[in-house]
């Protein structure tokens, strides 16, 4: 689903250009999910994210997520 959602969509991007560069995805992807119980936390976390984001990279918060959760990644591929 996700190659489908990337393909189609750097199709549209390169074919309706809204700048002038060459549109390309990265060539890897990330999925989460959340509970239904946790959605309006979540929702409140996407409100504040770009303040939250000037105390906190993404990457350090990243890596702090995928630590909690024990989920093997390695640093060369995440963004950042």
């Amino acid at each position: 689903m996700v190659q489908k959602i990337k393909a189609k969509s750097s199709k549209w991007m390169n074919d309706n250009p809204v700048r002038s560069e060459h549109f390309e995805w990265q060539a890897g992807y990330g999925v989460f999910s959340v509970s239904e119980s946790l959605v309006e936390k979540v929702r409140g976390y996407i409100g504040t994210q770009e303040e939250h984001h000037k105390r906190v990279s993404f990457k350090d918060e990243l890596i702090a997520l995928l630590q909690r959760n024990r989920i093997p990644y390695d640093e060369r591929y995440l963004l950042g």
